[in-house]
């Protein structure tokens, strides 16, 4: 069923455990995640980046499309589809096509600037149900074209934008997204738990959840993240999965690939990558 992420978050934080958002691409990929979310009876949260969107043919093709599966797939745990790093514009957008909850990524803003627009985006998303996250400090690396020079985030002002109201909130600790490079420092759990100390009960989102250590993933839990990010892992596991198909010359007798069996162990990849997080993250039977 499709939800705001909200209360699915906060059972998360209460139980120690952490909800896997896994951004979606097309079909294929929203198709094993949901089946993957049913068989481990966890709760999921599907994240669309804008860049996705568009080549989704639209928020509101997305929309669709993930309630037409839900249905058709008989799926039953908790649902979310949720933008990423959304802009101001493309946040209201997300509104107007029936997301069930919203990131509004101000973290490049003054913080005056993101604290005055995600208050609007606030007011205008909980007066329609949906949830609300909010970023202070950007995330290092790149993905789909937002550029974070992994800022740790300021508890005072990760505070500040918590009372406004926001339902969780992502705060740079030293993460990035993609891979990460063989110098990484780590994540810094001394600015995690000032910021959990100042911000709790609110979850705390951590984003580029490919290649942190399990040992990291668990005190980041401990110390208040009920959702964590994941898009590179999938990524790197369907395309491994889909170049070994291809090069093992699987065609029609040279007529060439048919799609549906040329995308389907890319898709048995994702299947795993994500039953491997959920069991990482707690949330298996969280449902």
């Amino acid at each position: 069923m499709l939800v705001s992420a909200a209360e699915m978050l906060k059972k998360a934080k209460e139980g120690k455990y952490a909800v896997g958002q896994f951004n979606i691409n097309n079909l294929e990929w929203a198709k094993a995640i949901l089946l993957t979310a049913q068989e481990c009876n966890s709760p999921v949260i599907l994240g669309v980046s804008e860049g996705a969107g568009k080549y989704m043919c639209g928020y509101t093709t997305v929309v669709g499309m993930v309630k037409g599966m839900i249905n058709e797939l008989g799926i039953t745990v908790p649902v979310a589809i949720h933008l990423d790093h959304g802009s101001y514009e493309h946040a209201l957008k997300v509104i107007e096509a029936g997301f069930s909850s919203v990131m509004f990524d101000g973290s490049h803003y003054p913080i005056d600037e993101n604290i005055e627009k995600t208050k609007e985006i606030i007011s205008i998303a909980h007066s329609k149900g949906i949830s609300v996250e909010a970023e202070v400090g950007s995330i290092g690396g790149e993905e789909d074209g937002v550029v974070g020079g992994g800022e740790v985030a300021d508890p005072a002002e990760c505070k500040m934008i918590a009372d406004l109201g926001v339902d969780f909130l992502a705060a740079g600790i030293g993460n990035i997204h993609g891979k990460y490079p063989a110098n990484w420092k780590g994540l810094n759990f001394d600015v995690l738990a000032e910021i959990e100390k100042v911000t709790s009960p609110m979850p705390l989102v951590l984003h580029g959840g490919t290649g942190i250590p399990a040992d990291m993933i668990k005190k980041a839990i401990s110390l208040g993240v009920a959702k964590i990010n994941v898009n590179t892992e999938c990524q790197l596991s369907f395309a491994a999965a889909t170049r070994k198909y291809v090069e093992a010359g699987k065609d029609l007798e040279g007529k060439g690939f048919d799609p549906r069996k040329l995308l389907a162990p890319g898709v048995e990849a994702i299947k795993e990558t994500v039953k491997e997080k959920m069991e990482l993250f707690g949330s298996v039977n969280k449902a």
